[in-house]
Order: C-alpha cells, then structure tokens, then sequence
C-alpha cells in the first residue's frame, strides 16, 4: 500500500506539469494516465478506441499525444462514465459509447470496486483485495455488446490502436472485437500473471490469443510487482505481424 501510494504521489507531481493535464484534475478530478505516455510518443495513431475508458484517464493521454486522432471511447459503469463527459464531453473528435464490450449482446453484472477502475464483470479475488486495498461496494447492470455493433471498419482510420483495460475480462473483449481486429496496427492490453479476478486468463492466454491473430508481443509496460518482487500485472503491447 505504501509504494502504491508513492506511485501515486508521483503522478500526481507529473501531471501538475502540465497544464491541459493540470485543467482536467481541478475541473473534474481526473488524473492523466501519465505512465503511458512515454510509449505512446514513439507511436503515432489516427484511431484510438479505448475499451474500459473509466473517468478519461487514457484517453486524456491519448489526446496530449496525438491532438488529431479520433477517440472512440468505452465505458458501461455510470459514474465513471459522467466524469468522462466532464473532462472529454466538449471534443468534437471523442465519442463515449456507455457499454462494454463482448461477445454478443447481453446484459450482464458489473461488480463495482471502491476504486472504480478496479471494477470487473468477474469477481474480486482476495488477492486482488490485499495487493489493492480494494473491495467490492457495489453491483450494478451494464450492457455488452460486440464492438462491431458500434462501429465498423470505415471508423477505423490507419494506423488505429486497440486499448484495453478491462479488469480480468480481457479474452471476452478481444473476442468481441474479433471481426475488426485486422483493422488495428496495435493492441495495448493490461494483462495479469496472477489471478486477481475469479475466472480470468492470464497474460499466456492473452498473448496465445493474439499470436493466432497474426499479433506479436511488442513489448510491457508499467510492471508492477508484490512486496516479494512476484510480477502482478503489466500492459502489454502487440504489434500487427508484418505480411
């Protein structure tokens, strides 16, 4: 708990320097996901849809990085979704879309964490619980639908970025995108090496997956480790196989 609050401290330092980051944190309370943003520099992206987009904290980087890209946001939960009206809900180029994505079109229970971007459609584990501080508070009924049903391939203008931060929900999500997925040059998705969801895959599952769809791991980001040095969790960047 200490470090994480360390880490947090930190980002907050980072974000006071600069000041779109800086607007966004005294109007609407939303912190910049600053870590990503070293990465997203050597990238460059017209598209990004950003699956599980919280309050805007990815997608408030995305914008810093790329000012021209279109940003086609996910989020299903209600309250986080309203913090990212406040802090995107102005930009032209930013569509919020209040559903998650999956499978097929279903309904289905959104188990809602104190920290809300710890919430999950699977349950916490207590794991999850004693690395994060973290529990269940709430339930709330969201919304699935594929991404396919959203959008379609003409959105999509190249070079996209498919982002995902899902809470242990990965798989079903990327098999919601399946259709749409030749259409991304790179997938960047929080993956656990450890179960801190009931149910979930891990990163093997994740970069199996991804390697059948002609995705090679490109690199991890942003490791995080338990107070034995055991590797938690990590955002994993896959980039298209070249043909």
């Amino acid at each position: 708990m200490i470090a994480k609050r360390l880490r947090q401290l930190r980002k907050l330092f980072q974000v006071l320097g600069h000041a779109d980051y800086r607007t966004a944190l005294r109007r609407s309370g939303v912190a910049a996901a600053i870590e990503h943003e070293p990465l997203l520099r050597t990238l460059r992206f017209e598209t990004i849809v950003d699956i599980g987009a919280n309050r805007g904290q990815f997608a408030l980087v995305s914008r810093h990085c790329f000012p021209q890209a279109r940003i086609i946001a996910f989020e299903p939960l209600a309250a986080p979704a309203h913090r990212f009206r406040a802090v995107l809900g102005q930009d032209p180029r930013v569509t919020l879309h209040p559903v998650a994505v999956g499978v097929s079109v279903a309904r289905a229970t959104m188990h809602v964490a104190g920290e809300d971007d710890s919430s999950s459609l699977l349950p916490l584990t207590d794991l999850q619980q004693q690395l994060s501080g973290t529990h269940e508070v709430a339930t709330e009924t969201i919304h699935i639908e594929p991404l396919a049903t959203r959008i379609d391939a003409d959105d999509l203008k190249a070079p996209a970025l498919l982002k995902i931060d899902v809470q242990g929900y990965e798989l079903a999500v990327l098999q919601g995108c399946e259709p749409l997925l030749e259409r991304f040059a790179h997938i960047y998705v929080e993956c656990s090496f450890v179960e801190l969801y009931k149910g979930q895959p891990l990163a093997t599952e994740i970069i199996d997956f991804l390697r059948g769809h002609e995705f090679e791991l490109a690199g991890a980001y942003n490791v995080q480790y338990d107070t034995q040095g055991r590797a938690i969790q990590a955002d994993l960047l896959f980039a298209r196989s070249p043909k």
